[in-house]
């Protein structure tokens, strides 16, 4: 028997919607990702000015808030990852809010 090898390329980012619950992210290959926004205190806790104020690093390897400070890469969201910031981190950054 003989498979297939199924080739995979790196996905980019070209859209991004914050909404009160879900961070879902367009991908150039007409796919979709959603997670929970709880997985990303700062986004969570930013203004809805704050969310909408983003921008594509590189060439869509990932997103920037710059107002939060936040920096979420497509692979990470691909593979489920939570944000890694330390409560401490994150206390701290709240604070200073």
């Amino acid at each position: 028997m003989t498979t297939s090898r199924i080739e995979y390329g790196p996905a980019y980012a070209q859209g991004v919607s914050v909404s009160d619950d879900t961070l879902t992210v367009a991908l150039a290959d007409g796919r979709s990702i959603s997670a929970p926004l709880a997985w990303y205190p700062r986004l969570a806790n930013g203004s809805v000015i704050e969310r909408n104020n983003w921008r594509l690093i590189g060439r869509g390897e990932g997103v920037r808030w710059p107002d939060l400070d936040e920096d979420i890469s497509v692979d990470n969201l691909l593979a489920g990852a939570r944000s890694g910031e330390s409560d401490r981190s994150f206390k701290q950054w709240l604070a200073a809010r």
